[in-house]
């Protein structure tokens, strides 16, 4: 399905309300006791009308390159749709080879912009470096991650915890763990299926370090793909399956699908809007970016895109499913874009993929 197609979806299920949801402003310290206020009336609801830019030159024309996440890629893809409205003579194609593949890519100058569910890797950023490639961190929205099992499933019940996810997910579970009654005591003597996103997947980086302690630290016996779609498919056509991917997917399938709350130790929490942007979703909701290059960001182009980018991501991104940042965070955004900001916020120490944590670390002077 077309990313299009998945907003058509979302629209008719009545997920554009996200956008006014995910408005609330969050605490400016405390990470670990995060707040949420009401909706701020800067945050325009995703209803409203596109906020139009000035563009860089008289007449835009041109293509600009995109790739990496396929969580981010349904957002970049909304706002190329609409951006494409008002110039048509630019063309915005976006692929979604993974967060991974996505900077393998943009590293050696093969794409303009990528998207990015995790902060970029030293090693990636190394590559960047030895090519002269140079790049400013844009936080666009705030994901969580859905664990979900089929309709079909019976005995899970409404909650699983993230020693039990450890249990499925762990490196030394591979070959061993096959069977639920392994993951919890009362479950059926079942087939345990595994589902989740590829390597290369931001997602997949994110999971393996929540659950399991370290990036990239899982048994390899579980099916991959960089499409969630193929995912929905395979978890949703199996009693015995379990799989992960941002939440926007489940909201798309939920009708063959069954999110399970996540129990990090406070007690059984569901993916809603508001735990997600709160962070009580907890440890499985994070901040997805763009990454822009500082060579393509001088085409005029670009420069509009990415300031027609920040200024309607708060529209669009819950009409694909995700939670929009505080509008704070879009209005700082757009400054560190404007001033040619580069580099990353996570070379500061303690700085997490959380907004409240990125945001300190903007205020911080990162």
């Amino acid at each position: 399905m077309s990313a299009i197609s998945r907003r058509r979806v979302l629209r008719a299920a009545g997920f554009g309300s996200l956008a006014v949801a995910g408005a609330a402003i969050l605490a400016a310290c405390g990470e670990s006791e995060p707040v949420a206020t009401q909706a701020s009336a800067e945050q325009p609801a995703a209803s409203q009308a596109m906020v139009a830019v000035t563009p860089a030159a008289d007449q835009l024309s041109g293509t600009i390159l995109v790739d990496g996440s396929s969580t981010v890629g349904p957002i970049s893809q909304a706002v190329a749709e609409e951006f494409q409205k008002q110039f048509r003579d630019v063309r915005v194609p976006v692929g979604v080879s993974g967060t991974g593949g996505g900077f393998k890519k943009f590293c050696v100058e093969e794409t303009d912009i990528s998207d990015a569910s995790r902060f970029i890797k030293p090693a990636e950023a190394a590559v960047c470096d030895e090519n002269g490639v140079g790049y400013i961190e844009l936080p666009v929205a705030i994901d969580g991650i859905a664990i979900v099992v089929s309709q079909q499933n019976s005995w899970i019940g409404d909650s699983i915890t993230t020693d039990e996810l450890k249990t499925m997910w762990a490196p030394e579970s591979e070959g061993q763990i096959m069977d639920w009654s392994q993951i919890r005591e009362g479950l059926p003597n079942e087939p345990l299926l595994l589902y989740g996103p590829g390597t290369d997947s931001g997602t997949y980086d994110y999971f393996t370090k929540a659950i399991n302690g370290e990036e990239g630290a899982s048994r390899g016996d579980f099916t991959p793909s960089e499409d969630d779609n193929v995912l929905v498919q395979g978890v949703s056509g199996d009693a015995g399956a379990v799989g992960f991917f941002g939440i926007a997917y489940y909201e798309q399938n939920a009708e063959v699908l069954k999110a399970l709350q996540v129990d990090g130790g406070a007690g059984p929490v569901f993916p809603t809007t508001q735990n997600i942007l709160t962070g009580k979703y907890a440890p499985l909701s994070r901040v997805i970016f763009i990454y822009v290059s500082t060579v393509a960001a001088e085409r005029s182009e670009v420069q509009t895109f990415v300031e027609f980018y920040l200024k309607n991501a708060a529209n669009l991104v819950g009409d694909v499913g995700y939670v929009p940042l505080p509008a704070q965070m879009y209005d700082l955004a757009l400054e560190r874009f404007t001033a040619r900001k580069t580099g990353t916020v996570s070379a500061m120490e303690g700085v997490t993929d959380t907004p409240n944590s990125v945001l300190e670390a903007w205020k911080a002077g990162a």
